[in-house]
């Protein structure tokens, strides 16, 4: 099994390096499931530089959040409510009414489902220049951390 893995993580890599970290943290901000923390990881383990590859993510994932930040603000709470969920909108709702820009920040850096925030951000009209700030803030050190752990992981078992 760890084989398979590291065969497709290092194919991932060879095939579409950046490009492929570029993609999965655009989309991810967007709407596809998948954290691109993985992928950061196996590329800087497998040679990618980890500072470009935070670089790439974190810029990737700023726009894929302004995508969806702005794909709220165009089809509003009755869309978003069924994208995001009733439970999780009436959440939303009340975190950005008490936290505002934290409330960014922190799906930003945390496991919190970053693409539903960002959507939802735009439905509460928050300042889009607050918005890509505290995006920026909260991706680029959870990027980089994860970025240089892989490069610390890939050198460690010889890749």
């Amino acid at each position: 099994m760890l084989k398979t893995l590291e065969a497709w993580a290092r194919d991932l890599v060879a095939d579409y390096g950046y490009l492929g970290i570029f993609m999965i943290s655009f989309t991810e901000s967007l709407i596809q499931p998948v954290p691109p923390d993985p992928f950061i990881a196996g590329g800087s383990a497998f040679g990618l530089d980890p500072v470009l590859s935070a670089l790439v993510a974190t810029v990737a994932s700023v726009l894929g959040g302004l995508t969806a930040h702005t794909l709220g603000m165009v089809l509003g709470d009755r869309f978003v409510k069924k994208l995001v969920g009733e439970k999780s909108f009436v959440r939303g709702e009340t975190l950005f009414s008490r936290y505002g820009v934290w409330a960014v920040l922190v799906a930003a850096v945390t496991p919190i489902p970053f693409k539903a925030v960002c959507w939802l951000a735009g439905v509460f009209r928050m300042p889009r220049v607050q918005f890509l700030v505290a995006s920026f803030i909260g991706r680029l050190p959870r990027f980089l951390v994860v970025a240089v752990a892989g490069d610390v992981l890939g050198r460690s078992l010889g890749f």
